[in-house]
């Protein structure tokens, strides 16, 4: 591995060629705050499929990218005399010395939840009015339902144990199969996304990121799919022409297969 010194040398040729590109490439020029959102948002769901399958090589690549993302929002910080990198390295650090009271100074904690519940607690502290504003707006709702849990469970506002949040479950698919039976477009949507909303506590508990474990679900699902596809396609049928017996007997040729 890298010694400290190479490594920041490296990061100064990082910022050093961030200089030249905004200066000499028209595309480089061009770019703002908000041209580049979209293309960072994009950057970390590519991160998340390499770390999901576990390809260390992507994970080094799809970091690089995100890294010279953050050298560019740096150096648009610096043109309008707002930030620069030292700027955003100290800010993080200053915050991570507070937040690690048990660290940096002399609090004692237990375990990993009273960390998580003295940092919430350190928020409040730092002038935040409720301790769901750090969960953004723009997140997808399933990833914003487990911040938020993660969030009021910081505070206390917890289930103590996972079978009162699998009761809580079952309760909710109750409600929602009682919505159905009445037909009320509203309500079935309300319920439905309790239920969702419990499951995802659930997952909490279980010690599982609901998130993650759908995207394999997603991946599983495609990967037998395309089997599916591949096998009619070798007996010269489409799926339109096969029946749903037959599409199921190569179903569980693929299900072997994992």
């Amino acid at each position: 591995m890298n010694t400290r010194a190479q490594q920041l040398e490296a990061i100064d040729r990082l910022l050093t060629m961030m200089d030249e590109l905004r200066e000499q490439c028209p595309w480089d020029r061009k770019q703002t705050f908000e041209s580049l959102r979209h293309l960072t948002i994009e950057e970390t769901y590519e991160l998340g499929d390499a770390i999901l399958e576990r390809n260390l090589e992507e994970i080094k690549n799809e970091l690089g990218d995100l890294l010279l993302h953050i050298a560019f929002y740096s150096k648009l910080g610096s043109e309008e005399k707002a930030f620069d990198i030292a700027d955003v390295a100290t800010s993080i650090s200053d915050k991570l010395v507070h937040r690690h009271p048990h660290v940096y100074g002399d609090v004692e904690v237990q375990d990993e939840e009273e960390v998580k519940k003295n940092w919430e607690a350190l928020k409040l502290k730092e002038g935040k009015k409720s301790v769901l504003e750090g969960v953004p707006k723009g997140l997808p709702a399933l990833v914003k339902a487990q911040r938020i849990q993660d969030k009021v469970a910081g505070v206390g506002f917890d289930w103590e144990q996972p079978e009162q949040v699998w009761d809580k479950v079952q309760e909710e698919l109750a409600e929602l199969h009682a919505e159905v039976q009445k037909g009320s477009a509203k309500t079935i949507e309300a319920e439905f996304g309790d239920v969702l909303f419990s499951l995802i506590n659930y997952a909490r508990f279980l010690k599982i990121n609901p998130d993650t474990a759908l995207e394999r679900t997603n991946q599983k699902f495609s990967k037998r799919f395309q089997y599916l596809e591949q096998q009619a396609q070798k007996i010269g049928k489409t799926l339109h022409e096969m029946s749903l017996d037959a599409m199921e007997v190569i179903w569980q040729e693929a299900k072997k297969a994992d």
